[in-house]
């Protein structure tokens, strides 16, 4: 028997692959499915089923090209109603892949079909479970994201969620083994650990929502409590999850290769939205006038979901040689098909050729500290509540106004003189920046190095408690 985790930390999120005796399963594929394919080439097997633990909401899956590639089924738990052809597993229904079995058991509570699935090892005992966004370590799925499609609150998906876990998985054996779908930097959760692997012993000991003395209200109350609006298009991953959606290779073989006077005709033909995924400090040496930068190095398709409202929205993209196809596919995995092409030769193409371009204005946390001292400014932070709540600068004209949010709060940024912007790294306040710029602010100037260098100044920091459910991990 194998077990491989094959995780994707861009969207921190866990896919696996298990194999024995010439059989596999696949749980939780992304979109692009050669690596499964090759994968069972290498072991000589034959893909058996494909399971979903549920409708996902923050990438799109591969199940459909998948089984269009393979002839595997689909296998989903109760209570789902996709479009496609797929096998509905009834509660506790067993599968057999090789020498083990993989049983499916429905805990609705995250949404209504998800389902977790207990693998038993040859002998016939409880080895592990998939339990894809119902159980994380650290943490349970939120119960908020299903409430439309299934007309009840969050509240009574959390009082569900409950029952699921008290009667489906905290009764298993300490021993067993935990593969959740999602680890820390998922918006799936509040308090997601940075493992990806643990025991269900060490949840219960750990996990606040596994608590054994918990009432279904203390629980319903911690695990609705301090819940952000969930990203838009998660919605729009859920509606593909269901429905279909096209090939990635199709997508990636649309994408054209386009020259700077091509790429500027189709951007006006279009209205495309101009996307640079290159370095931040690449970004801000030199940039296209109008475009949004979201860096390939980052919290990349996350960031591309909270801030890109329309996933139709036609996109053309500014990205670093040799990683054309990469923004594509990662663009893909969150929805976003409506890549029309790329700058040929990338941005240094675009500069010698003679092509107009932007920069944007930085300092050092240093220069910031001596201005703070010596002038009268302005200064932005665009972090989570959770990292500004733990530690933020002490100073009278500091606003506090969160990435995420950025587009409801435009109005949050200074309009008339300078102002310095910073995140936790430089990352984040570029991305501001940049979406500040095409919206026709030219007056922000980038902090270098974000908050982590700030701290190493002399600027005085206000300090709160420890850092709330809602702090991210990310240090950019």
């Amino acid at each position: 028997m194998k077990i491989e985790q094959i995780y994707t930390g861009c969207l921190a999120q866990g896919a696996y692959y298990i194999e024995s005796n010439g059989e596999v399963a696949i749980i939780d594929p992304l979109r692009e499915v050669q690596p499964y394919l090759d994968r069972a080439a290498k072991d000589n097997a034959t893909i058996k089923y494909i399971f979903e633990t549920h409708f996902h909401a923050d990438f799109v899956s591969g199940h459909v090209t998948l089984a269009e590639k393979t002839n595997a089924p689909i296998v989903y738990g109760p209570n789902a109603n996709p479009t496609f052809k797929a096998h509905i597993a009834t509660d506790g229904e067993v599968f057999k892949i090789g020498n083990i079995t993989i049983t499916a058991l429905h805990t609705p509570g995250h949404t209504m079909e998800s389902t977790t699935y207990l693998l038993k090892d040859e002998n016939g005992k409880d080895h592990a479970i998939f339990s894809g966004d119902t159980l994380f370590l650290g943490d349970v799925g939120r119960p908020d994201l299903a409430q439309k499609a299934a007309d009840l609150t969050q509240e009574q998906l959390a009082a569900t969620l409950y029952n699921s876990l008290r009667t489906k998985i905290m009764t298993l054996a300490d021993d067993v083994i935990v593969y959740p779908a999602h680890g820390a930097g998922s918006a799936c959760g509040k308090n997601l650990s940075k493992e990806t692997v643990g025991t269900l012993g060490d949840q219960k000991q750990t996990n606040y929502a596994l608590r054994a003395d918990m009432t279904e209200a203390e629980f319903v109350k911690e695990v609705t409590d301090g819940l952000l609006p969930p990203p838009a298009y998660f919605p729009l991953n859920v509606k593909l999850n269901k429905e279909g959606y096209e090939n990635v290779e199709t997508i990636i073989n649309n994408n054209k290769a386009l020259t700077p006077k091509e790429f500027q005709a189709l951007a006006e033909e279009s209205g495309a939205l101009l996307l640079d995924v290159r370095s931040a400090s690449d970004f801000a040496s030199g940039h296209i006038p109008g475009a949004i930068f979201i860096g390939l190095d980052g919290q990349f398709a996350p960031w591309v979901g909270a801030l890109i409202t329309d996933i139709k929205q036609p996109i053309l993209l500014i990205t670093p040689e040799g990683r054309e196809e990469e923004a594509v596919i990662r663009l893909s995995r969150v929805g976003y098909d409506n890549t029309l092409g790329y700058l040929k030769g990338g941005f240094s193409t675009w500069k010698t050729e003679g092509f107009e371009y932007d920069t944007v204005q930085q300092v050092t946390a240093e220069e910031l500290a001596d201005k703070i001292v010596n002038e009268d400014i302005k200064v932005v932070d665009v972090r989570k509540p959770g990292e500004y709540n733990s530690a933020h600068i002490n100073y009278k004209n500091l606003t506090h106004s969160p990435l995420d949010y950025i587009n409801d709060n435009i109005a949050d940024f200074p309009t008339e003189g300078k102002f310095f912007i910073h995140c936790a790294g430089g990352y984040r306040s570029l991305i501001a920046s940049s979406i500040l710029k095409a919206r026709g602010y030219h007056n922000m100037i980038d902090v270098i190095g974000g908050f982590g260098a700030i701290k190493n100044t002399s600027i005085p920091l206000q300090e709160g408690g420890s850092c709330t459910a809602t702090c991210p991990t990310t240090k950019q």
